[in-house]
Parts: C-alpha cells; sequence; structure tokens
C-alpha cells in the first residue's frame, strides 16, 4: 500500500500588509505600536491571504508539479512544506526528510572559495563531511566550475554563485525534494542538467514537488499537476491536461498585458503584446497571417553582455518558438547608462496553429538569468474563411500548404 509523503488540510496563510513590526522587534516597540493603534495614529495593517484552503496529498515517490501565475501563491506553498514558515490555519504534515532548493546558495560566505563554500553549504543542508567527500567530484563536474574552485566566492558572478549552490543542493538526498524555479539557473545545457536531475529525484523513488513557470519542463519532469492562483487550488490532475486548461485559462482576454513599474527591480517587464507588422496590437490574431511579439522592458541596472530570449508555447507546454536576440543574430548588448527601456520584436511567418500560447520571456547572459516569466497568454483563431480551421487537429505547426493528389499511370 502505498504511503503518504505530504499531506495539506485546509492551509491558508495570511500576512499583514503595511505591519511596522516585521522581524526582531522589542517588548517597547511591540507596546509602542500597540498605543498608536489605540490612538488612531497608527492604521491597522491590511491582510493578504497567499494562501486560502490549500487540501492535497501527494504520495510517496510521486512527482507534483506547481503551476500558476506570480503572485499565485506557489513560492509560499513551498516555504509551508518547507517549514520555513507556518500556515496561519489548516495542517501541513511531511514524512520524511525534505530537503528544499529555494534560495540556493543560503550560508555560502563570500570571502571563502567554491571549494571550501561547498563543505560549509553542505553541511548546513545536512550533509555529513563523509558524505561530501563521497560526492565531491560529482558535485564539481555537476556545477561546471572547476577553473574556479580557489577563488572566492565574492568574484563569482550571479549565475555561476547559483550554479554552485544547485550543484551543492541536488546532491543532498532527502526523501522529499522541494524545487523552486531552479531551472533559471544559468545556460540551456545546464537547465537540462537540472532538469535530469529532478527526473533522476523521481526514478529513485524520492518525492519531488517542483515549480516552475516553463509549462514544457512540468509535463517532463512530473506526472501530475496543481494549478495554483490567487492563492486557491484551480485544479489538480494529470500535468498534461492541468497545462492545457491553465493555458486556455486566459481564453478571451485581450493579446497585450501592462505591469505597474517596480523601481526595486533590476530588470523588469513593463508591457507585452501580439501586434501586427505596424505595431498595433491584435486583438485576435488569426492563423495564416504573421504577427509579431513585442515586449518592452527596463533595465535599472548596469548590465554586460545581455542576451533576449522571445519563446512561444503551446497548451502542452511545449516550445514551438524560442529565438534569441544576441546569440542568434551575432549581436551585443552591454546596458552602462541606466535606467533605460528597450522594446525586443519578432516577428514570426503564419506557422501557429489555431489554439492557445504563452509568450515567455528571458533576459540573461552565459552564466546569468536576471529575468524570467511570463509575458503573455494569448490565443491564435481559427480563420473564418477556411474550412481546415474548423477542425481541430493536434500539432505544433500549421502552415498553408499546397496539395496534389493524382492517380498515377499503372
Amino acid at each position: 500500500m502505498a504511503t503518504t509523503a505530504i499531506e495539506l488540510d485546509g492551509v491558508s496563510k495570511r500576512f499583514l500588509l503595511g505591519e511596522r513590526l516585521g522581524g526582531y522587534v522589542t517588548l517597547r516597540e511591540v507596546l509602542a505600536s500597540a498605543v498608536r493603534r489605540r490612538r488612531g495614529d497608527e492604521p491597522d495593517p491590511d491582510e493578504l491571504w497567499a494562501l486560502r484552503d490549500i487540501s492535497f496529498d501527494v504520495g510517496a515517490g510521486e512527482t507534483l508539479g506547481v503551476i500558476g501565475p506570480n503572485g499565485a501563491g506557489k513560492t509560499t506553498l513551498l516555504k509551508i512544506l518547507s517549514r520555513i514558515t507556518e500556515p496561519t490555519l489548516g495542517v501541513s504534515r511531511t514524512r520524511g526528510r525534505a530537503g528544499a532548493l529555494l534560495d540556493v546558495g543560503t550560508g555560502f560566505h563570500p570571502e571563502l572559495t567554491g571549494h571550501e563554500n561547498i563543505y560549509l553549504n553542505a553541511a548546513i543542508l545536512g550533509m555529513s563531511r563523509k558524505d561530501v567527500r563521497r560526492r565531491y567530484d560529482e558535485i564539481v563536474e555537476f556545477s561546471g566550475l572547476e577553473r574556479f574552485l580557489d577563488t572566492p566566492i565574492k568574484r563569482y558572478s550571479w549565475g555561476m554563485y547559483l550554479r554552485l549552490a544547485f550543484a551543492v543542493a541536488a546532491h543532498v538526498e532527502p526523501e522529499i525534494v522541494i524545487v523552486d524555479e531552479v531551472l533559471a539557473v544559468g545556460d540551456a545545457r545546464f537547465r537540462e542538467k537540472c532538469l535530469g536531475k529532478m527526473s533522476e529525484f523521481g526514478r529513485e523513488g524520492r518525492t519531488v514537488v517542483f515549480v516552475s513557470h516553463d509549462l514544457g519542463s512540468i509535463t517532463q519532469v512530473c506526472r501530475r499537476a496543481v494549478w495554483l492562483d490567487g492563492g486557491r487550488v484551480q485544479a489538480d490532475g494529470p500535468s498534461e491536461e492541468i497545462v492545457q486548461r491553465y493555458v486556455r485559462g486566459a481564453v478571451g482576454a485581450l493579446a497585450h498585458a501592462d505591469f505597474e513599474p517596480d523601481p526595486t527591480k533590476g530588470v523588469q517587464i513593463l508591457h507585452a503584446a501580439v501586434t501586427d507588422d505596424d505595431g498595433a496590437p491584435l486583438h485576435a490574431p488569426e492563423r495564416g497571417r504573421p504577427l509579431t511579439l513585442a515586449v518592452r522592458f527596463a533595465v535599472r541596472e548596469p548590465l554586460p553582455l545581455v542576451d533576449v530570449a522571445l519563446s512561444v508555447r503551446d497548451r502542452r507546454g511545449i516550445t514551438v518558438v524560442d529565438e534569441v536576440w544576441g546569440a542568434d543574430t551575432g549581436s551585443t548588448l552591454s546596458v552602462d547608462d541606466v535606467p533605460a527601456e528597450f522594446e525586443a520584436r519578432v516577428t514570426l511567418p503564419p506557422l501557429l496553429p489555431a489554439g492557445d500560447f504563452v509568450l515567455g520571456v528571458w533576459i540573461g547572459s552565459s552564466y546569468d538569468t536576471f529575468l524570467e516569466a511570463e509575458a503573455l497568454r494569448f490565443r491564435v483563431w481559427p480563420r473564418a474563411d477556411d474550412p481546415a480551421d474548423l477542425v481541430e487537429r493536434d500539432r505544433l505547426v500549421h502552415p498553408d500548404v499546397t496539395w496534389s493528389l493524382v492517380r498515377s499511370p499503372s
């Protein structure tokens, strides 16, 4: 009989917005705040329920994907599972030792070398020195940073730092593995190594809970998925089915999106749209016509050698288009004069079939990821004048083709 590794029963999590009493506080500060509120000098903080009544189980050895838009409550859920924070209401239970790949690199010391930080970080994550020695070569090979192990990590780029941190964390051996967006680390080759490691966890019979905006990774690694939105479970079931429902959830929405500027973010998407050649938004893009993907973003800190990638994934999470400015064009962008705004545009030939799609944006370099996000969900509509479009078929592309069928002489 299969055992249950994770149980969530009515879990809710509340945060107080605008509360002055954050972190470590003294008794004097608590009493002073209570007096100010009683006099009306300090308003009561607003409530934000990041999670509402979450209930589901995860079986031992099961691999569960968690999807949803930014702010859906995914990271809060994982922090509750990892015992980093406690639920406000409800009960969360885990059976077995849990290892979390959330804020990878916690506990690294900038003055120590990469070699020294491997031992330090592994000890913090619960590995014995004997286990670290046994797996040291695997960790180093996985990170791809052999040349830099004698260098203090304060000289590492952010991407190198995260690669080493993930390499250490991935070789800890807990029964339950909790993973949050670590595939944003590094280049495509390193991401494939990360995905392979996630699959390896599943084959070893460990329980995996995996959050990612990369819907293709979810369907590749996980057999089951939970869709969160607004802090609530919208759907739970086979990963391919849930991903399709998630992408289709944007049906009827206009094919553009605006984002509120946030000065605290070094790189941020401001606007995303599907447009025509002249830049006018296409509210109902039709199959058989070219369309342009346009993304405007802000850069608020100096960035060397930046690449920008725009991708399109279908309702199953399969990447249909993945174009990279820089690596593909042979161009380079170095942003020294900040703040600055840029607009990236890619015009696609009429290849997309009718259906629902996700526009993804990645901004980074060979070692660093500065931004990776789902910018827009949009629908390509069937052409009203083409009877073939009325037949829904399972295909990645739908070009206009010319048929010929003739009977050959006997």
